[in-house]
């Protein structure tokens, strides 16, 4: 009943008549990596997700771009409005309730009067039939600048109908992913130093081969389901592959001791290792941070602070945040800005403390 089919969206978008508002409502790493010609990025940090469903929270609010929440603003009442995810699933399960994120949406927008409907089969079936309707990014897996607050992917997120949102209460990690202020623009190179022999990148990294020789790289960790390990049979290089998307149903932690393991054996070998996800903001940043965690017995805190520190884009989504919360509590270590705190008050990323900084000078210069 609210379902338009990939057919239609074509014939709209050939049309030429200007007259449909397209959202997107993936993560923003699928989203720059490709989408539908002129479609709107949306993203809801983790904390506005339940304001979003008491209707406390304008939906051109989650729009992070201003130029598009403009766009959103001024057409939304008089345009038709599609909505699309990954497969189009979620927009089915939630046509006829707010069960899903996409479901959700929906019904916000039509009680505010607007005409909205989802994409049948999402953005997979459409990119396979229309592709020449898609714009793809090749170099968008090293975003270098306006990098995304730390959102939750929205394809098929489901909400309880007893009002909670899938996540924790817990606080954001920062204000900026609070408030969806973009973080600062001043990106470093890729990819990026975090230890003498670890390196943190993307996955346009992986595929370069002088980058790979600059910094004697010879091990890399492939911390996606789908991306190629591209010199694997060469010979010269040694794969790890870490089968995890970046959405919020993924256990990730239960890979931190081979990834940790695979990290280790690179340094025993005087050799460089690249992590690596598709952006190198979200997956291969809670790899490395775990691995800091483990081997300089660093709280949560002061590992995440480490890495922002060298690369200040980093966002992992709220789900790998609270495994990583789980690990540090199996490490029997604790943040010291959050001893008395409960769970849900504890992701506050402040400053290193100074009682971990011998531990960091020794690694670095081993």
């Amino acid at each position: 009943m609210w379902g338009k089919s990939a057919a239609w969206l074509q014939d709209e978008l050939e049309s030429g008549l200007n007259s449909l508002l397209l959202l997107d409502c993936r993560s923003h790493e699928l989203y720059e990596s490709s989408h539908i010609e002129s479609a709107i990025h949306l993203a809801i940090p983790g904390l506005m997700l339940r304001r979003l469903r008491k209707g406390n929270l304008p939906i051109r609010s989650v729009i992070p771009n201003d130029a598009d929440k403009e766009r959103f603003i001024r057409r939304c009442k008089s345009d038709t409005v599609l909505l699309y995810d990954e497969s189009g699933e979620s927009g089915a399960a939630g046509a006829g309730s707010a069960g899903s994120v996409l479901g959700l949406l929906m019904h916000r927008l039509r009680e505010d009067g607007c005409k909205a409907y989802y994409l049948e089969g999402g953005f997979n079936k459409f990119q396979t039939e229309y592709p020449e309707h898609c714009e793809t990014n090749l170099d968008s897996s090293c975003p270098s600048s306006s990098p995304p607050v730390s959102v939750l992917g929205l394809s098929g997120l489901k909400i309880s109908s007893d009002g909670s949102d899938g996540e924790s209460d817990r606080e954001p990690s920062s204000a900026t992913e609070s408030d969806g202020s973009p973080l600062p623009s001043n990106q470093p190179a890729f990819p990026v130093q975090i230890l003498p022999y670890l390196y943190l990148g993307c996955a346009k990294d992986s595929t370069n081969l002088d980058i790979l020789g600059k910094y004697n790289i010879k091990y890399i960790l492939n911390v996606t389901p789908n991306l190629p390990n591209m010199f694997e049979h060469d010979g010269e290089f040694k794969y790890k592959q870490i089968p995890i998307s970046d959405h919020w149903s993924q256990n990730l932690s239960q890979f931190f001791p081979e990834a940790i393991s695979f990290i280790d054996e690179a340094r025993s070998k005087k050799c460089g290792i690249l992590v690596h996800c598709l952006a190198g903001i979200s997956r291969s940043v809670t790899v490395t941070v775990a691995y800091l965690m483990q081997k300089l017995n660093l709280s949560l805190n002061d590992a995440y602070d480490f890495v922002k520190r060298k690369k200040s884009n980093i966002s992992p989504n709220f789900n790998f945040m609270g495994q990583l919360l789980d690990f540090e509590r199996t490490l029997g270590l604790n943040s010291p800005t959050c001893d008395n705190r409960s769970p849900k008050d504890q992701l506050f990323f402040t400053t290193p403390t100074n009682h971990n900084v011998f531990q960091l000078d020794t690694l670095e210069s081993t």
